[in-house]
């Protein structure tokens, strides 16, 4: 972890953030706040600032943000490969596939053995078809989906090929179901924990994410907002 301040040179010349991406924040949101403690500190107008890869406002973990001409590094580090932590309900749906809207129906989960469970990840592992949830950012028609959703107009949402090299449960506190994800860019882990439920014949969702890993970066080395600021140049020695 870094000890000495960011220099505004340094900011300009390229720096690979790794943030902590708080609850219920969205990662524009840390986007902006990190391009005005920079503007701020270093007393500029203008900074190019970033992110590679959108985590959802419920999600926790990993966000990488690249200042200056790293920015220009951004859709490589989107291409790698992601890892994620979190927590699958059994036995009800909800119309996000997580916890953004509330529960539109329950499912029986009588049926469903530790053995079941484990046969059914097999199903999700490797190269699969899923369908993106309509509560996303993906464009059709010029339009996101989310904004169809919430104005309750249906969509056709074609299924794309994702891969998920592994996918690992524990469902000692059945029925929720604790897992990790290892999986290829394009994956949508709320589309899993819905396809998931529908595969076991009853219903999930996604009530808990954290993104771990991308490529070769680790949440362990993320610092939060606040160590961020503590490295910046201090306002009194500019």
């Amino acid at each position: 972890m870094r000890s000495k301040e960011y220099t505004l040179e340094e900011f300009k010349t390229g720096q690979v953030l790794l943030f902590d991406k708080p609850l219920n924040w969205t990662s524009f949101q840390l986007v902006n706040k990190v391009r005005w403690l920079i503007r701020k500190s270093c007393k500029i107008k203008k900074i190019k600032v970033g992110h590679a890869g959108t985590l959802d406002p419920l999600a926790t973990g990993l966000l990488i943000i690249c200042t200056g001409k790293f920015t220009k590094t951004i859709p490589e580090l989107q291409g790698q490969i992601k890892e994620y932590t979190g927590t699958i309900k059994l036995g009800a749906t909800t119309p996000s596939f997580d916890l953004e809207t509330g529960i539109d129906q329950e499912f029986p989960i009588d049926h469903i053995t530790e053995d079941l469970l484990h046969e059914t990840v097999k199903k999700f592992t490797g190269e699969i078809e899923q369908t993106p949830p309509v509560f996303s950012a993906l464009k059709k028609d010029g339009k996101r989906l989310y904004e169809y959703a919430r104005e309750g107009t249906e969509v056709e949402i074609k299924k794309r090929k994702v891969n998920i090299p592994e996918f690992e449960i524990d469902p000692t506190n059945f029925p929720e179901i604790d897992f990790r994800v290892v999986c290829s860019k394009g994956t949508y882990i709320r589309s899993l924990a819905h396809e998931f439920g529908q595969e076991l014949k009853s219903g999930a969702h996604l009530t808990k994410l954290r993104r771990t890993g991308i490529g070769e970066y680790r949440v362990d080395n993320a610092m939060d907002i606040e160590s961020f600021e503590k490295l910046l140049p201090s306002l009194e020695n500019n």
